[in-house]
């Protein structure tokens, strides 16, 4: 039966996405909400990613300067792996499933709200697509937004790792930052930012279905919203692989 459901949900969110992919029918109100969105879903989360970001890049370089200690890598090996760390996984796949908890259960429980109150029905009956006119704004400002998210992760991680080494001395600074400077493909800042668009989709559209789809009263929001994050964290993680595979394998 579960499985029934699944197939059921899956073919309930495609039909969902067709119905928020259309051309809006005004302008002037997308363009409104659409900045809105973007201040909500993505300025105020700027904080978040830039304190998380800083601490892990500290932590990632304490933790390979302690375990990289051997006489046959050079020293310099903390930044440049450091730095791969950072840019290809930490700042796009880990900062998403961060995100997916705060933007994620803020979609779902806002959208769900309106379904369980009715004013979602009400935009119906104006013959209204609710669809295209509540989630086409969350979903295009969070995925725009995403890549400016993800240089402010891999700077803060990367500036992370330099106060630690200014602080420890292990390994000097001017090691760490020749590390980082060095065999940099601008390749990875690029798949980066396009694999965290992709993540970005993901978290907003499947937050919006549960929402959409929620039934009940604030009970049944909550449980959509926790539903949304642990679906959203499961397909990042599987998406990330596929995506890996295909383009850097």
């Amino acid at each position: 039966m579960s499985f029934i459901n699944s197939i059921e949900s899956i073919g309930e969110y495609a039909l969902l996405v067709k119905k928020v992919i259309a051309v809006p029918d005004r302008f002037r109100e997308f363009f409104k909400e659409f900045f809105k969105e973007v201040y909500k879903l993505g300025v105020n989360s700027i904080w978040i990613v830039m304190v998380i970001s800083f601490f892990i890049g500290a932590v990632i370089v304490m933790q390979i300067a302690l375990n990289v200690a051997s006489p046959l890598l050079p020293r310099f090996t903390v930044g440049v792996v450091s730095r791969e760390i950072i840019l290809l996984e930490f700042s796009s796949t880990i900062m998403c499933l961060i995100l997916s908890g705060k933007v994620g259960s803020n979609i779902a429980s806002e959208i769900g709200t309106m379904r369980v109150t009715e004013q979602i029905d009400a935009l119906d009956i104006m013959g209204v697509n609710s669809a295209n006119y509540l989630i086409l704004p969350k979903i295009t400002a969070f995925v725009a937004f995403m890549p400016v998210l993800v240089i402010f992760s891999m700077f803060m991680g990367l500036f992370g790792g330099y106060i630690i080494c200014a602080m420890t001395g292990t390994p000097p600074v001017a090691t760490y930052v020749y590390g980082v400077q060095s065999f940099f493909r601008e390749s990875f800042v690029w798949y980066s930012m396009v694999k965290s668009m992709i993540f970005g989709f993901i978290i907003a559209s499947v937050a919006a279905y549960f929402g959409y789809t929620a039934k009940g009263g604030a009970l049944e929001v909550g449980k959509a919203s926790t539903d949304s994050v642990v679906i959203n964290s499961i397909l990042i993680l599987m998406t990330d692989l596929v995506f890996t595979q295909l383009v850097m394998g």
